[in-house]
């Protein structure tokens, strides 16, 4: 069995923990909760490349979707590969069934798929709530197949939107989408990509008020701004944490500072390298190893 099939969380663990104390006192119908279902979690630490990094590459025609995993495998030495929808050419099952192929003859794990351009994950009206549900599910098919473990969502939200009738209208989505996910053991996560996203303390709201295990942040670590604190919101967000959208930080020694934070607070996962270009995903990957993989209290 590989790493992303027989992962556990601190949540999972947690969770699973409280279920076995209170089995004996729960009335059956509490454990029978779909939320508390278990998730594929991981144990250990790995290095995954996020599709993004090198867009600049597929847009000049250089490689396709198809090639990801050679490129992931030959010229970087990385194991896993975080897709990007919008970069999918024609996702028919007989590019699907090559895709797997070629992920297979290189032994690279297919982590998730980040979409994109289908939809808010903080709709105004019922009926674009419900269009962003319907987007959404067949790249959880697509994600089923690959044998990924999330798709990675955009929750912005309206300018000015009131946050209270915001939470409201988000946890409607999402709980929608995760009735449609938890069957296919599909994660779905949202990345801080503006808007409400970026706010951590609005994102825990969230995330306590859907409270379910297949639901969760992607910490995107972009670069610290006097508009956004990256460490404190990741310091925020990791209790969630299904993935990490790593970037190398202006300086090492930032980057292994939250390197060490995520490692204390317990996840244990992909760091998706989204630095772009490949001198910088070198980069990334040779701090990675140095401060996740090699650290001596590993």
């Amino acid at each position: 069995m590989d790493k992303v099939n027989n992962r556990s969380s601190r949540r999972d663990f947690i969770k699973k923990s409280l279920m076995l104390t209170a089995a004996s006192l729960a009335a059956p119908a509490l454990l029978n909760n779909q939320n508390a279902m278990a998730t594929p979690r991981m144990t250990c630490d790995d290095i995954s490349l996020a599709e993004w990094a090198l867009v600049d590459e597929i847009r000049a025609g250089k490689w396709k979707n198809l090639d990801f995993p050679r490129i992931a495998r030959e010229d970087f030495g990385i194991n896993g590969i975080e897709f990007v929808n919008t970069l999918f050419e024609v996702p028919t099952v007989e590019y699907l069934k090559q895709l797997k192929k070629n992920a297979a003859d290189h032994g690279v794990t297919m982590v998730l798929i980040m979409v994109d351009d289908e939809g808010d994950g903080c709709e105004p009206t019922k009926e674009l709530r419900k269009q962003f549900v319907i987007n959404h599910k067949k790249w959880i098919d697509i994600a089923h197949y690959l044998g990924c473990c999330a798709i990675r969502t955009n929750c912005r939200g309206p300018k000015d939107v009131d946050k209270k009738e915001a939470l409201k209208w988000a946890a409607e989505s999402y709980n929608m989408l995760l009735e449609y996910a938890m069957p296919a053991k599909i994660s779905v996560c949202i990345e801080n990509h503006g808007g409400l996203s970026n706010d951590a303390d609005w994102m825990v709201a969230l995330m306590k008020e859907v409270d379910n295990l297949y639901f969760g942040t992607y910490p995107d670590w972009r670069r610290p701004s006097d508009e956004f604190d990256n460490y404190s919101y990741l310091e925020k967000t990791l209790p969630w944490a299904v993935g990490m959208s790593y970037r190398n930080q202006p300086t090492e020694e930032l980057s292994a500072k939250m390197i060490e934070l995520c490692r204390k607070s317990g996840y244990r996962g992909w760091y998706g390298i989204e630095s772009p270009g490949r001198e910088a995903v070198h980069e990334g990957k040779r701090i990675l190893q140095k401060y996740l993989l090699s650290s001596p209290s590993k």
